[in-house]
């Protein structure tokens, strides 16, 4: 019998890794997002998730074995944040049919569970590293509360078992993301190469010289299906990382290996990329425009405010991931690979030269 899925945010990150990896493993995937998607394998369904109505009339034929929401929409505030993005969540599950059989629902949140919204972000009282499952939420008003909050008012309601994913930044490719640091390095390396600037690397001392982690697309869309899977991963929420661990002092020299460029000295100045990048669009268009590049809006590609985010922390991140090996979860991703699968598809696509 072929299960079914409903991937939210199909054209995102990871909605378009989850729906690749299900379509592989054969199942009939509806892939929802705002605009019309073309994937292989993927049954495109238009919906805006803002609109209860519209929302549940679109929705109204469907009966998916699994849904996974992948998607949310950035605001001005954390306050907006929470209405907006827990209202998508209502509006989703309100919209689906209550089930006839079993039916699984993963939410893709990250690890401002641990560090807080982007308005307290990393600030405060925070849990001790390497963050694990149990240490709970903090504090403070987090618009990942809210959607979890609204998954297990509706897996009470309508009788569905849940799983909460927590990745650390997301490495993978869509156009229009908002939170997309692969491609926003990608990009500065290029601009770096192309004008001769030195490719700095824009973050803390801590993040240099500390020890983090990431999580690949492909990884989170393993996690993704094992859970809804797997009986046992069933109502739980998981840390997923890559597996590795690494220091950017490392990892920025790989980098700028890659693109045949070398990387700066570090003097342990903040040098954010959203001022190195700030005066980029026409240079990126006319590189663009010369290379026959697929995308010539830098707007679209690169996301530097979310990547000043990452790579400004004051503190050393890392993820635990023992709580998804003991439940049997054992997919392994060197971090160091999945930037350079990126890269060499980003080129494929004509979204780099």
């Amino acid at each position: 019998m072929i299960r079914t899925a409903l991937v939210v945010g199909a054209s995102g990150i990871v909605g378009s890794a989850t729906a690749a990896l299900l379509a592989e493993q054969g199942w009939a995937v509806h892939g929802l997002a705002r605009r019309q998607i073309k994937q292989a394998g993927v049954r495109p369904l238009s919906v805006d998730l803002h609109d209860a109505t519209g929302t549940a009339a679109a929705l109204s034929e469907l009966q998916p074995d699994a849904v996974f929401i992948t998607t949310w929409a950035r605001q001005d505030s954390e306050a907006e944040n929470i209405r907006v993005n827990a209202a998508m969540v209502r509006n989703l599950l309100d919209g689906l049919p209550k089930p006839r059989g079993p039916r699984h629902v993963a939410l893709v949140t990250g690890l401002k569970h641990y560090l807080g919204p982007f308005e307290a972000y990393g600030k405060g009282a925070l849990p001790q590293t390497p963050f694990r499952e149990e240490q709970g939420r903090l504090d403070v008003e987090n618009f990942y509360y809210a959607q979890e909050d609204e998954i297990f008012a509706a897996a009470k309601r309508d009788g569905f078992t849940w799983s909460v994913h927590r990745p650390h930044t997301v490495i993978g490719q869509a156009v229009g993301n908002a939170m997309n640091m692969g491609t926003t390095l990608a990009v500065y390396a290029t601009l770096c190469r192309e004008t001769r600037r030195p490719f700095t690397f824009p973050g803390s001392a801590a993040q240099w010289y500390g020890l983090t982690d990431m999580t690949d697309a492909r990884q989170l869309a393993r996690h993704l299906l094992w859970a809804t899977e797997t009986d046992a991963a069933h109502d739980q929420a998981f840390n997923i990382v890559n597996g590795d661990v690494f220091r950017w002092q490392w990892m920025w020299e790989r980098i700028a290996e890659w693109f045949g460029i070398a990387a700066a000295p570090f003097d342990g100045t903040v040098r954010p990329l959203e001022i190195q990048m700030a005066e980029d669009a026409e240079l990126w268009r006319a590189i663009a425009a010369r290379e026959g590049l697929a995308e010539p809006d830098l707007s679209r590609l690169a996301s530097p405010w979310h990547t000043d985010a990452d790579l400004g922390r004051p503190i050393e991140v890392v993820t635990d991931m023992s709580k998804s090996r003991r439940f049997g979860f054992t997919a392994y991703q060197p971090t160091d690979d999945a930037f350079f699968d990126l890269f060499a598809r980003l080129r494929l696509d004509r979204l780099i030269p």
